[in-house]
Order: structure tokens, then sequence, then C-alpha cells
């Protein structure tokens, strides 16, 4: 009996959601082989669904829905697990509980002992005590809220799921609207960073990929105030969608821009010191975290940090420019490679910065990336070392194959084009 491509894709996610339970359940063994085997797996079947979708033009109604039926029983798997080691999440709890009681987070440093009193059993073990918030205001506005619903670690995780569902539903509006096939929603919904890294460990970038998906939709359907708007409020979430600007040039009026920019900048007015804008940690970021950073470690052994941040932003910039120059506005590798190409020279890449990624992930020339959601798991390792007293470091054999894995897809694709393009002139010349 012949498989047809449906039956393949339920296989597929029957695979799928036996890994990712096994994985949910070894949840807190970070970095220990038996959370990293079933992550493995569950990578090598995403990845041929991956091809399956490239294959098949359309999927029946029928195949979407359980995959995301079965999409969305992992996530509740990971949603009922404690965080484990990359513990942002307290962070988040920290800060929205200090703004409520009256407290500004780019002043107060958590280990302040004459802060105890403020903290709560979720919020002692945030990391990085000795440093106040380096989040952006609109970041710092969603803590607050969420904290004001209800107080909690799992508070957070319920509203991150949520924004992933948001993601789910827009993608397939505007999958419909642009006569895409709508199965690709699945390249987004079992990704298994989503599972470890919004159900699980819950982490603020999938509110700004959401925000930002509004944005490339609204821009499409030439709603340009609400595109303005909600690139602003993304990039008030996390600096890295800034790299974005110029695909937004001339496609938003001046007036959607500059109102984007003042509630940008109201979002501020809580927090400012004397009259200036705060940025809490950011310096101390940029000057000393790092991690999986091979082009930044590079680089820095010539210039200083902060020339090689900018380097960094620059890069991302002139990646918009040239995407803007060879693709139709609202496509989703103009969006994708210009924060690939910034994160690729960042300080610090850790996997859930990918979540940003994941929305733009529909076409061929986006498998890199896709490829990079997958080879960067193995830096789960490092937070397996940190439990045994080893350094903070990637191992240099794992950087490899990560970026290795992502540099030989490239080359793969390039080279496909190359043979295509020279078989296509060669049948012209024949033909002449």
């Amino acid at each position: 009996m012949k498989l047809t491509p449906s039956h393949r894709l339920y296989g597929l996610s029957a695979i799928l959601l036996v890994a990712l339970t096994i994985c949910s359940r070894n949840f807190s063994r970070t970095g220990e082989a038996s959370f990293f085997i079933p992550l493995a797996v569950a990578g090598v079947a995403y990845v041929l669904a991956i091809r399956e979708f490239f294959s098949t033009p359309r999927f029946t109604l029928r195949v979407i829905v359980v995959g995301l039926v079965l999409a969305a029983l992992w996530h509740l798997l990971f949603l009922l697990m404690a965080p484990r080691l990359d513990d942002d999440i307290h962070r988040y709890v920290w800060d929205g509980r200090v703004q409520r009681l009256g407290y500004n987070p780019y002043i107060v440093v958590p280990s302040d002992p004459a802060l105890g009193a403020l903290h709560t059993p979720e919020t002692r073990t945030l990391n990085n005590p000795e440093v106040p918030s380096p989040y952006p205001a609109g970041a710092q506005l969603f803590f607050r809220a969420v904290t004001a619903v209800h107080e909690s670690i799992f508070a957070f995780k319920i509203a991150f799921v949520a924004c992933d569902f948001a993601i789910v539903l827009l993608l397939l509006n505007v999958l419909r609207r642009s006569g895409q096939g709508e199965h690709w929603v699945l390249a987004f919904a079992w990704n298994p960073l989503l599972a470890t890294e919004v159900a699980g460990s819950g982490h603020i970038d999938i509110v700004g990929a959401l925000l930002l998906l509004v944005s490339v939709a609204a821009l499409v359907r030439r709603w340009r105030a609400v595109a303005a708007l909600a690139f602003g409020l993304a990039v008030a979430v996390k600096f890295l969608p800034i790299v974005l600007l110029p695909l937004y040039w001339k496609r938003v009026r001046m007036r959607d821009g500059l109102l984007a920019t003042v509630v940008v900048g109201l979002l501020y007015l809580p927090f400012l010191n004397h009259g200036r804008i705060p940025i809490g940690s950011l310096g101390t970021y940029v000057q000393r975290f790092r991690f999986n950073d091979p082009v930044f470690a590079t680089l820095e052994r010539v210039a200083a940090p902060q020339l090689v941040a900018g380097l960094a932003v620059l890069v991302g910039f002139l990646t918009a420019i040239w995407m803007r120059r060879k693709s139709a506005q609202g496509s989703p590798d103009a969006f994708a490679w210009p924060m690939a190409a910034s994160l690729l020279c960042a300080p610090v890449v850790y996997p859930w910065y990918l979540l940003w990624l994941l929305p733009f992930i529909k076409s061929t020339s986006t498998v890199p990336i896709m490829i990079w959601t997958l080879s960067i798991i193995p830096t789960y390792y490092v937070w397996q070392l940190r439990t045994v007293g080893r350094p903070w470091l990637v191992p240099g054999w794992i950087m490899m194959l990560e970026y290795g894995s992502v540099a030989i897809a490239a080359a793969i694709i390039v080279l496909r084009r190359i043979t295509r393009s020279a078989a296509l002139q060669c049948s012209a010349d024949q033909a002449e």
C-alpha cells in the first residue's frame, strides 16, 4: 500500500507527539540524553514534515486541523511543566511586581538587601540579580499587565501560549488571503522551539513575533497606520526588529511613522529617570553577556564590543535594504533574513531569540533559517554544563554543528539555483 502525503504527515505528527511528550517529561533534565534524544527525534520529524509541505501544494482541512490539535496537545504538556534553567520568566514576574509596587525596574537591583522583602519564592531565583532589567518599555508594560491579572510564572506561560495561538490564527488568515497552502501554518506550529521556549520556559519574544506578524499582515493590506504602530510595539518588546526599518520606508506614510514613534515614546514615560530615557542593564548586556557568538567573539578581538554590536545592527539594516530590492512587499523572506543576519553577528544568540523568525519560514530561501531553529538545540547542553560547575561557554563542536548545518543548507540551495539557472539557459540556447 502506497502512503499518501496526508498519511505520511499523520505519521510524522504522531512521531512529534510521542517525542515531545517524552521530552516534556524530562524537561527539568536540560542537556541530558533523556531530554536531547526525543527532542532530536522531533527535529528530524519536523524536517521531514517541511519536505512534505514543499512537495505537496495542498493538504485537506482535516489534515491541518488534526495537526493543530496535536500541536496544542504537546504544548499543553510543556505548559504544565515548571520552567527549566533558562529562567528569564522569573525576571518577568519580578519586573511586573516591582512596577505594581511603585518601583522602577530600570533602577532597582533585585539582589539589593534593602529590597529583600519585595521578593516572592518565584522571584528569588531570577538570573543575574546584580543588574536591573534590560527589557524595553513595551515588554515592561506587558509584565505589569500579566502580574495585574495573576502574579505567577504560570500566568506568564498562559499569556505566551495565547500569543502562540494568535499567531496560528493570523498565519492561517495570511496564507488564505495570499493563496498559499494553509498547511504552512504547521511549519510554525510544529517547530520544537515553540514547545520548549514558549509553552515550556516562557519567553517574551513570542509577544514581539506576534506584533511583528500583525505589522506585516497590515502592511500587505495597506493598513499603514496599523502596520507602523504594530512595528513600533514589536520594537518596544525587544529591539531586534529595528533592523527591518528599510522595509517600511515609503510603504507607510510619514504621519504613520510619527504616530508609532510617539506611542513608543509614551510607553517610556512611566520609567523616566530625571527626564532621561532609561536603558537599565542594556549597556551591561552588550559589554559583558556572551553566548553562542562565534562572529561577535571574532570581531571583538579587534574592536570594542559596542562597535561590534553596532555592526550587527548595520548588517541587519543592509540585509533589509537588499531584501527590499529583490522581494515583494510583505514577503516573509524579506522579514526573516535581516533579523537572522543581525542575530548571526550578535553577542548573545539564545535558542528563544529565533522565535522571531518562525512566522516567516515559508519558502525555499528560508530553509537555512529553519535548519538553524533545529541546529541551535544542542546549545541546551551548556545548561547541563553549568549545573556541574563548568564554564558558561558553548563548546566549539556544538557551534560547528550549529552554524555548519546552516552553512551547508545555504550552500545546497545556492548550488541548486545555479544548476537550475544553467539548465534553463542551456535549454534557451538550444531552442534558438
